[in-house]
């Protein structure tokens, strides 16, 4: 087993829980994890992403080279694109579809929509709406990571298990609300690749 991850976004958004959750994960199932440090402006509002390898034998390297990257997960939509180059033949891209227009000439929100449905593997979710719906608006990047879920060869209960874990010491009502937006997104992502 071998995934190549790239994760992506803007700062704030949650992109290290997503690392934390997966990496939990993986190590729970005896994998082997390498993940390079997010790279970008990580206050608020600045594009990030970091590189996360997952494989059941040794892992040499933190960085993917471009063309092998086997899933983008993104929570926003023009930064999945930014990271197309690194996507490999049979990639997906898995996306919030919520912008956060942090430059002047951001691209119009049909056109990121059309780009994206261009793509020939992509789960896109409205992942805020998720969270808003599973009663924790800040849980869009567990939302995400629900729907990247099934693309990972993680089982989803270790997935679960990683959230139950980093979200622990926030109280039981946080930990639920994060697995609610886990399942929505889960679910959305198993109807649009079940297509």
């Amino acid at each position: 087993m071998k995934k190549d991850i790239i994760l992506s976004g803007v700062g704030g958004q949650g992109i290290l829980s997503i690392a934390t959750v997966i990496g939990r994960a993986a190590l729970a199932e005896g994998l082997q994890i390498k993940q390079a440090e997010v790279h970008g402006m990580s206050q608020r509002g600045g594009d990030v992403q970091s590189h996360l390898r997952i494989s059941s034998t040794e892992i040499h390297s933190d960085l993917i080279p471009r063309g092998a990257v086997d899933l983008v997960i993104s929570l926003e939509p023009m930064e999945s694109l930014r990271y197309l180059p690194w996507l490999g033949d049979e990639g997906w891209v898995v996306t919030n579809t919520v912008p956060v227009v942090n430059i002047p000439n951001y691209p119009p929100e049909e056109a990121l929509q059309g780009e994206l449905n261009a793509l020939p593997q992509v789960v896109t979710l409205d992942a805020d709406a998720l969270a808003r719906d599973a009663g924790s608006p800040r849980s869009a990047n567990m939302a995400l990571l629900g729907a990247a879920a099934p693309l990972l060869g993680i089982a989803a209960e270790k997935l679960e298990e990683g959230i139950r874990a980093i979200f622990a010491r926030k109280g039981e009502a946080i930990v639920e609300a994060n697995l609610a937006a886990f399942r929505a997104g889960y679910e959305t992502a198993r109807k649009q690749t079940a297509r």
